[in-house]
C-alpha cells in the first residue's frame, strides 16, 4: 500500500478534500515566501532611512530627493515625504497659523502610515484561515474516508484488519495533509504579526519624532518673524 495508491484508490469526496488542501498549501507556501520578501525589504529600508535620517541630513534636501521617486515610496520614506510635503505646501499660506500646519502633517504622516499598514497585513488573514480551517477540512475527510470504509464492510462476510486498513489509511491521508497545510501557516502567521507590529511601531515613533522636529522648526521660525 503506497500512499501514491491509497490517495487514487480513495473515494471522491476524499480525493477532492486532498485536492483542495493541496491547492491551498502551495498557495499558503507561495505567501509565506512572498511575505517573508516583503517584510524583510521593509525592515532593511527602514533601518537605512533611519541612518540616513538621524545623520544630520538637511531634510529639504531629503525631501526633494524622495520627491523624484515619490510612486515607489514605501515605510517611512512615504510617512516622511507625506509629512514634510503637506508641512512645506501649508507653510506657504501666511493665513495658515503654526498649529494647523502642523497637524496637517501629522494627518498626511497619518494617512501614509495606514496605508502601510493595509500593505504590510494584507494576505496575512488568508494565512490566520489555512492554519485555523485545514484541520477541520482533513478531519471531515477523514471522516468521510472511515464512514465509508465501514459502510462497505456491509458486504464482506468476515471483517479482517486487511479489510478495513487500506480505507482507514487513505482516510487517515487527509488529515496529514490537513495539518501539513496548516502548522506552516500559523507558525508564519504569528511570526509575521509580531514582525508587522514591531514595524508599525516603529512606523509610529519616527513619526512622533518627525512631528516634534517640525514643531520645533515651526516655532523658530515663528520666532524669528516676531523678531
Amino acid at each position: 500500500m503506497s500512499i501514491t495508491h491509497l490517495i487514487l484508490e480513495a473515494s471522491f469526496v476524499v480525493q477532492l478534500v486532498m485536492l483542495l488542501l493541496l491547492v491551498v498549501s502551495i498557495l499558503s507556501w507561495t505567501l509565506i515566501f512572498f511575505k517573508y520578501a516583503v517584510i524583510k525589504r521593509a525592515r532593511a529600508a527602514a533601518e537605512q532611512f533611519e541612518r540616513r535620517f538621524w545623520s544630520g541630513v538637511d531634510l529639504g534636501d531629503l525631501y526633494k530627493r524622495l520627491s523624484s521617486r515619490r510612486g515607489r515610496l514605501e515605510g517611512m520614506e512615504l510617512i516622511f515625504e507625506s509629512g514634510f510635503r503637506e508641512f512645506a505646501q501649508l507653510r506657504k499660506n501666511r493665513n495658515v497659523d503654526s498649529m494647523a500646519v502642523i497637524e496637517g502633517a501629522q494627518r498626511a504622516m497619518r494617512v501614509a502610515l495606514n496605508r502601510e499598514i493595509d500593505r504590510l497585513e494584507n494576505h496575512l488573514s488568508f494565512l490566520a484561515t489555512v492554519g485555523s480551517t485545514s484541520p477541520y477540512v482533513g478531519l471531515f475527510g477523514t471522516v468521510w474516508g472511515i464512514m465509508n470504509s465501514f459502510m462497505g464492510l456491509g458486504a464482506v462476510k468476515q471483517a479482517t484488519i486487511a479489510t478495513v486498513a487500506p480505507g482507514i489509511a487513505e482516510a487517515l491521508i487527509a488529515t496529514a495533509m490537513g495539518l501539513f497545510a496548516a502548522i506552516p501557516a500559523v507558525i508564519a502567521y504569528n511570526r509575521y504579526s509580531n514582525d508587522v507590529e514591531r514595524l508599525i511601531s516603529k512606523y509610529d515613533i519616527f513619526a512622533e519624532e518627525f512631528s516634534s522636529i517640525l514643531q520645533r522648526q515651526t516655532h523658530t521660525s515663528s520666532a524669528a518673524d516676531s523678531s
